[in-house]
């Protein structure tokens, strides 16, 4: 009953025509983006973060959790009428999609993307708020020597589910945790690695490095390596699913939502994994086998698509109440909080109580939200694919320095900001995830004071490490990880 109290007053908090405002918003935004392909939400929340310098600390998170889910919903339209995705999570939805969309079934697949991103988004909120009070309340029982040990995990499972190989995922978390060290030592106050610039006393900006991995890197990208137009468009039906369809779809909807929660809760490195998975289910489940690959199967498109927003709505759940991101947004999310002086933790629903549960409300006005503006605005999402790219990029450019210059008005921020973009570039060219440098400097700097407290509390001893029931478990996992995979490997190969 005290958590449905206090899921009331977030609705409260989160009704208020202000924060109604900054949730429609992100919501427009994040559709938007979901359906230009190749931008994706963390992109959009990197090139947005500076907004934290000026605008409510509740009215933000609910805008950028906007911009978060409805990046979902968004990166549909493309995958179904141009077989471009416009996110990651959005590859297997073209698979099938496209193939309806070239048949005349552009509408149904439209349809049962909406509803069933809907459908699960809003499960997965409620596992979200029933959930999360109850993981935060164990977790205030952790210690550093725990709490150091699952930021070791974060940093194993992201460096080797992001990438296309471990050793490269590694590299790339090896670069963020190099960067979390620039700056005053947290505990001595020993300066470090700052090469006599002033501007790297306070550390280097968790926004500038996002928008320059993300932002500014994408955009020199493609004016480096791409720079060709394309985009043929398919005829479009209506918008409605026939009773045959809907008997097809609200099945797939309910497993893709009982894969993809799981995936969003556990360090897994997005949903592609629980769309792929899906995918695989509903091809095996279904008793229209002939339609995958050949017509477009309803049920390939309804199970991914709701896989998709499970997952990612999930994904909330490690971030508010371990400080732990799971994904390239969360990551960022994770530095717009610490913008604000807010660590997410198990303490986040004591100390900010009002935010979290605004939050979570918020999740819910969404979800109705992003419905309505799915089903009808479909051919207003696609007139924004004729935006020619260079254009598109050249805005993301001004608007990315525009909001980084805004911070300090510093013209060393704006070289280190290009400088992050070439290296972003770089990564992109030779396939080095970037997810993991965010997550590297982010978490990298409480890495370091967990371990040295875990230290301070075993004396010294590495030892401390084994010795509490809790981290020992954590241990065990975190070798599992590592060495399981190679193991198993090495016998397939014999």
């Amino acid at each position: 009953m005290d958590i449905l109290n206090q899921l009331m007053a977030g609705f409260a908090t989160a009704i208020t025509p202000m924060n109604l405002m900054w949730a429609f918003l992100g919501c427009v935004i994040g559709t938007a983006v979901g359906v230009l392909p190749g931008i994706g939400p963390a992109v959009a929340v990197a090139m947005l973060l500076p907004i934290t310098t000026k605008v409510d600390v509740t009215a933000s998170m609910i805008f950028f959790a906007g911009i978060y889910y409805g990046a979902m919903y968004g990166g549909s339209t493309t995958s179904i009428l141009l077989n471009t995705p416009g996110e990651s999570g959005s590859m297997v939805t073209a698979m099938e999609g496209n193939k309806m969309a070239k048949n005349g079934r552009a509408g149904a697949a439209l349809a049962t993307a909406a509803i069933g991103s809907f459908v699960a988004g809003t499960i997965a909120t409620v596992v979200v708020t029933f959930a999360s009070p109850l993981i935060a309340e164990h977790a205030v029982k952790l210690g550093p020597p725990e709490y150091f040990l699952l930021m070791v995990l974060a940093f194993c499972t992201v460096s080797a589910v992001l990438g296309k190989s471990a050793l490269r995922g590694i590299t790339a978390l090896f670069i963020g945790l190099a960067m979390g060290l620039v700056g005053l030592d947290q505990i001595t106050g020993q300066v470090r690695y700052t090469g006599g610039v002033s501007e790297l006393l306070d550390g280097i900006e968790i926004v500038l490095v996002a928008v320059g991995l993300f932002a500014v890197a994408e955009a020199l990208y493609w004016v480096i390596y791409q720079g060709g137009e394309q985009e043929t468009q398919n005829p479009m039906s209506k918008v409605h699913m026939t009773g045959s369809e809907w008997k097809r779809s609200w099945p797939a909807w309910l497993r893709g939502t009982l894969i993809g929660v799981p995936f969003g809760t556990i360090p897994a490195g997005g949903s592609e994994i629980p769309t792929f998975l899906s995918y695989a289910t509903e091809k095996k489940l279904s008793k229209h086998p002939e339609d995958f690959g050949t017509k477009g199967a309803i049920e390939g498109v309804a199970g991914p698509e709701a896989a998709n927003n499970a997952a990612i709505t999930a994904t909330l759940i490690p971030l508010l109440t371990l400080g732990i991101p799971t994904s390239n947004t969360t990551a960022i999310l994770l530095g717009a909080f610490q913008n604000y002086g807010i660590q997410p933790g198990p303490q986040l629903f004591q100390t900010s109580a009002t935010l979290v549960w605004a939050l979570i409300a918020s999740l819910y006005i969404g979800n109705v939200m992003l419905l309505v503006l799915n089903l009808p605005l479909v051919g207003l999402w696609v007139k924004l694919l004729k935006i020619p790219k260079a254009y598109l990029y050249a805005g993301i450019l001004i608007f990315a320095t525009v909001g980084v210059y805004g911070m300090r008005q510093s013209a060393f921020d704006l070289l280190l900001l290009y400088g992050i973009g070439l290296v972003g570039v770089l990564m992109r060219r030779f396939d080095f995830p970037t997810a993991p440098v965010v997550v590297g400097l982010i978490l990298g700097p409480l890495a370091e004071a967990q371990m040295r407290n875990a230290l301070s509390i075993g004396e010294g001893k590495w030892t401390v490490f084994v010795e509490r029931p809790g981290s020992l478990t954590l241990l065990v996992v975190i070798v599992a990880i590592l060495v399981l995979p190679r193991i198993l490997k090495a016998r397939r190969q014999r």
